[in-house]
């Protein structure tokens, strides 16, 4: 039987849709981009024969005069595949139809399956959700056109029967412009409640005004493979997609972040209260094990897990009647909060490291700013805000005048060209040709325009490697090896001399590689993805991206050894990075070079979320109290006030919201009132009424401290519920997964948990409080034959030769690359390991879900 290959089932996926794609317009909306740059479907999708591959939040009404595949006949058929709602959707695809009036054929794919449709909460679609929106979708098409014949038809009797002065010779023209018309009022009469059906849209009279000769035909589809595949076997969700998106826990008490899973309790919850983004997630798991062929035996370790465990095992005995010779495989599903530590932490992983380094395109129009306005259940939280997997490399780290020859102005000059004629509004000749001298500049600011950057993901090689695949088990000086192997590669492709190249691996001698491989813009384009990747690891090992990782690492591994010594000095350590940090920009300042080496305030928050899970563990506490002594704590929160009070610009976080501006102009006043006193201090003071000044002074401070002091003790309770999560969670506190000997005694060593559950299930010890969702056959075997002595044994995880492990809430690469070494230690290193998450994750990824904008503290 064939291995899994989830690229090769997503391209085949594309090919299934052939007849569909053939002679259309194709529109993709944020989400698919980003998967189908992750699989190199572009291409793919050109070859079958697409005229144009347009963004559906940015169309254009020029997007239909694209023909790459150009015959120059009117385009009549519009493909859209979404990975959104369809209601979210409907704004966007109404748009695309009353700009490009010639079409008459309509097929939309939405990943998100019918069922899921009429299971989520906020959809205002029912059981028959994909025939209702092809109804509702041509009714307001048709209503639109309506407008537009009549509009125009009223405009063209006034141009008849009025004189038209020379002055009002401007007013006809803007009510003569059809499209400009067509577009206001698309933004006008668009929006998702257009699609509830609780208006008619248009009577019998107005019906017969649409000639049914060209009707338009709209057919909707489900599209399940919609993932962005990190390699063969390891896949997250787009991060601009409906699933990713979703909050995974409601807020309460247990919830730390809308991203994340609710801290387990034990307590089964209410069927009524399930997350959007745990329904989402078990049907787009269910549809991925029907798409593979595969049947799956579920396991769930955790509370939202066990949810969609358990939305899993109906959804099979509804629909895996009848159906046979399915490929058998397990699926493990584990909670992101039952292990916070490891991706908080900055391990030996080359590509975490490069991918907390690279800059992201800036996400799409939000589809969730969108729905808080026209939601049909005002009580839904907010949506989850990821950062894209869409990365930028700027062209000014080969355009750099540092080391050029001739060859390299060469094709500074082609692209100069190319740029000044692509947007000539936007480059004048002057900018355009100061862009060298610039660069070095233009390499630390943000490159939103592709003409600047390299974008998309790390492409595959000439000969079908992918990269990534590849670097997922590479720790930093592996990784960094293994590209300059490829770069030797492709530069003995291109017949390019090695003389000087084959020294040590440096940072300049990947910057030469790189500038030898682009002599002319053919070679560039041939070897876009090597060049790309290079590039990546060069900003990875620059400054101050590598100073910066390099602290975070000896940081986490003295707050390590200090946690197996005593409570006292851990809190002193933590209590030393918040004040060293008050003497570093915030990460927005960035570009005024940073002093290397040192730790913005933010960075030493993210350093006390570790240090507060590490003393949970070591320091064990009853209920929710601190792992610390009061007096400890006491000191480590006014530290934090300290560096607050005194520089809040440089403290922007989630949890001073209201607070900010006024901690901010009393800093002001502060600066001020301190240049008056060394004025005084020359002259003498004028009037006793300034000692009445000081004291009203002295009072506000007191207020705003006091304040502030109430929002610090919310951040505390916060690092309190962190400190508990190992003691909440029987899986953490006993059984094999807590014995130290099992995974080496070394504290700067230590494995996460997603090797320790791999190593555990593949030695074939019991996990506690795993729990098994059996299939309707098993439970019918147990509560009825079983009363006979005829019963099914349960299945064993390890046994599987197939295993998916996903994470509800998110994955990081060391996690991967560990999960790899744990498969290849084991007894079965031929098992077909399928790793899955929520979204890739960094570290900073982990600070914005737990104290930024996407927590809920």
């Amino acid at each position: 039987m064939a291995s899994i290959d989830l690229i090769r089932s997503c391209l085949d996926s594309i090919r299934q849709i052939t007849d569909d794609i053939v002679d259309s317009i194709l529109y993709l909306d944020a989400g698919c981009l980003e998967a189908f740059q992750f699989i190199g479907a572009f291409p793919l999708f050109l070859e079958l024969g697409a005229r144009a591959i347009c963004s559906l939040e940015n169309m254009s009404s020029l997007d239909i005069t694209a023909h790459w595949n150009s015959n120059f006949i009117p385009v009549k058929k519009m493909v859209v595949i979404t990975s959104h709602l369809l209601s979210d959707a409907h704004r966007y695809i109404l748009r695309c139809l009353s700009s490009h009036q010639t079409i008459l054929h309509c097929t939309i794919f939405t990943s998100i399956s019918e069922i899921a449709h009429s299971a989520y909460a906020d959809s205002p679609l029912g059981p028959d959700a994909f025939h209702e929106y092809e109804s509702l979708l041509v009714q307001d098409y048709e209503e639109i056109l309506i407008k537009s014949k009549r509009s125009e038809k009223h405009s063209h009797l006034n141009n008849e029967t009025e004189e038209v002065t020379r002055g009002d010779l401007d007013t006809l023209s803007s009510n003569c412009n059809g499209s400009s018309q067509m577009d206001s009022r698309v933004d006008d009469d668009l929006n998702v409640e257009s699609v509830s059906g609780e208006r008619d849209l248009y009577d019998d009279s107005k019906s017969t005004e649409v000639n049914s000769s060209t009707r338009l035909q709209v057919s909707v589809h489900h599209y399940p493979m919609l993932l962005c595949p990190v390699s063969a076997r390891v896949f997250v969700f787009p991060s601009e997609g409906a699933v990713a998106e979703a909050c995974l826990s409601n807020n309460n008490e247990s919830s730390l972040s809308p991203g994340l899973p609710s801290i387990c309790t034990g307590v089964a919850s209410d069927s009524e209260d399930v997350p959007p983004g745990a329904t989402l997630t078990a049907h787009f798991l269910y549809n991925l094990a029907t798409k593979m062929d595969l049947k799956m035996e579920i396991f769930s370790l955790g509370d939202t897990s066990k949810v969609i465990g358990k939305m899993l095992q109906d959804m099979s005995s509804l629909y895996d009647v009848g159906r046979r010779n399915r490929r058998s495989a397990g699926l493990l599903l584990v909670d992101r909060t039952l292990d916070l530590l490891t991706p908080c932490c900055h391990g030996d992983s080359f590509l975490d490291r490069m991918l907390s380094s690279l800059p992201r395109r800036d996400r799409a129009m939000s589809y969730s700013a969108m729905k808080s306005s026209n939601s049909l259940n005002k009580n839904l939280p907010a949506n989850v805000q990821h950062p894209t997997l869409d990365i930028r490399i700027p062209f000014s780290m080969i355009l750099s005048n540092k080391g050029s020859n001739t060859i390299t102005t060469k094709l500074e000059g082609n692209i100069k060209a190319f740029m000044s004629g692509w947007n000539s509004a936007m480059f004048d000749s002057e900018a355009v040709a100061n862009l060298s001298d610039n660069a070095d500049n233009l390499q630390n600011k943000k490159f939103d325009n592709e003409s600047y950057s390299l974008s998309g993901c790390f492409l595959s090689n000439h000969t079908g490697e992918n990269y990534l695949e590849a670097l997922l088990d590479r720790r930093t000086k592996d990784g960094i090896l293994l590209v300059k192997k490829w770069l030797m590669e492709a530069l003995q492709r291109e017949k390019v001399p090695l003389r000087g190249l084959m020294g040590s691996t440096t940072l300049s001698e990947l910057h030469a590689m790189v500038k030898e491989l682009v002599p002319d813009q053919i070679s560039l384009v041939r070897n876009r993805g090597i060049i790309q990747l290079a590039l990546a690891a060069e900003m990875a090992l620059s400054e101050p991206h590598s100073s910066r990782w390099d602290a975070f690492v000896s940081a986490e591994r003295i707050l390590n050894v200090n946690s197996l010594d005593n409570s006292q000095n851990l809190s002193s350590q933590i209590r030393d990075l918040v004040n060293t940090s008050s003497v570093m920009r915030s990460h927005e300042e960035y570009n005024m070079e940073p002093q290397a080496g040192l730790l913005s305030f933010q960075d030493a928050l993210l350093l006390s979320i570790v240090g507060y899970i590490l003393a949970g563990e070591n320091f064990p506490t009853s209920g929710s109290g601190s792992p610390f002594s009061w007096e400890e704590e006491h000191l480590l929160k006014e530290a934090i006030v300290d560096v607050i009070f005194q520089k809040p610009k440089m403290t922007k976080l989630q949890f001073l919201h209201g607070l900010a501006k006024d901690l901010e102009a009393n800093a002001r006043k502060e600066e001020f009132s301190k240049n008056e006193d060394d004025f005084d201090d020359n002259w003498g003071s004028w009037d006793d009424e300034e000692n009445d000044h000081q004291n009203d002074k002295a009072y506000g401070d007191m207020q705003l401290k006091l304040e502030l002091r109430d929002r610090v003790d919310q951040l505390f309770k916060l690092f309190h519920k962190l400190s508990g999560l190992k003691w909440r969670t029987p899986s953490l506190s006993e059984g094999p997964l807590t014995s130290p000997s099992s995974y080496g005694n070394d504290p700067c060593a230590r494995k996460g948990l997603i090797y320790k559950l791999l190593a555990t299930v593949m030695a074939k010890y019991d996990i506690p409080g795993l729990e098994y969702h059996s299939s309707a056959v098993g439970r019918f075997f147990k509560s009825g034959f079983g009363r006979f002595g005829i019963g099914q044994a349960k299945p064993y995880i390890g046994d599987q030769s197939v295993l998916l492990i996903f994470v509800v809430g998110g994955i990081n690469c060391l996690e991967i690359r560990e999960a790899m070494e744990a498969i290849s230690e084991s007894s079965r290193p031929d098992m077909e390991l399928i790793i899955g998450g929520t979204t890739l994750l960094i570290p900073d990824d982990m600070y914005d879900l737990l104290l930024g904008s996407s927590s809920y503290i």
